[in-house]
């Protein structure tokens, strides 16, 4: 996937969690933008091994790819611990992983993506970075409301009024399986990127990093690791299938 030569001039800001997606998010903001940097956030997250997973699959990042590295600018974090203690669910407390009356699991976090996006657009008006990269998707999700693309297309509008800068939000993988995700991974990066995102990403809400699989690290219960563990069967199933039908 070659930048074209304005998207080269631009500059993006990567919603970056040290995830799958957010990794995938990175990889594509790197074809595409001539500066990207990312920004995370510590809201008290149970999952907290993902901090470390970010630092490292940065460094990675640059490592591997020294195509992308001059693109790839600093790195963020933002301490929102107090929100985390209102949200008060499965992902921010010991609580049990399980679906709750409402048809959605008990790790939604209310709020989160429109925080983590008003924070994103308060750093990136003062960095100059007006397009805004997560990797949110409501194709294969666990029903979080504020995945939607109605939702994010609203907060982008807010967003513009808000601070009187035409803010994109940028969502490359809204419309995409997870399956499909594996396939642009391999599309953006090869080889590399795919062992990259199963060594160094992590999904999992349990925080669990003891079980390899052949998809990465995970306890491969939560609803977080069920997509990807399906995902990645899907993927490579479809691979098979056309290495055998181009013999």
């Amino acid at each position: 996937m070659q930048p074209s030569k304005q998207e080269n001039q631009a500059g993006a800001l990567v919603l970056f969690s040290g995830g799958q997606d957010s990794t995938v998010c990175l990889a594509y903001a790197l074809t595409r933008y001539a500066r990207v940097e990312t920004i995370g956030f510590d809201y008290g997250q149970r999952h907290g091994i993902e901090m470390a997973c970010r630092q490292r699959v940065h460094v990675e990042i640059a490592r591997r790819f020294p195509d992308w590295a001059p693109r790839l600018g600093p790195d963020h974090v933002l301490d929102i611990s107090s929100f985390g203690a209102i949200g008060d669910t499965a992902l921010t407390s010991g609580a049990e992983i399980e679906m709750l009356a409402s048809g959605l699991p008990s790790t939604f976090v209310p709020a989160r993506n429109l925080v983590f996006f008003t924070y994103a657009a308060a750093l990136g008006y003062r960095r100059g970075l007006h397009t805004l990269v997560g990797g949110m998707c409501e194709t294969d999700f666990s029903g979080y409301p504020d995945c939607r693309d109605a939702t994010l297309r609203a907060l982008e509008q807010a967003i513009r009024l808000g601070t009187d800068i035409p803010f994109i939000i940028e969502t490359p993988l809204m419309w995409r399986t997870k399956a499909e995700t594996w396939a642009l991974t391999e599309e953006l990066g090869g080889d590399a990127l795919v062992d990259l995102v199963i060594e160094e990403t992590h999904t999992c809400y349990k925080g669990e990093r003891g079980l390899r699989h052949d998809w990465g690290y995970g306890c491969a219960a939560c609803p977080a690791c069920q997509l990807r563990v399906r995902g990645f069967a899907e993927w490579r199933s479809s691979k098979i299938k056309a290495q055998a039908a181009s013999r």
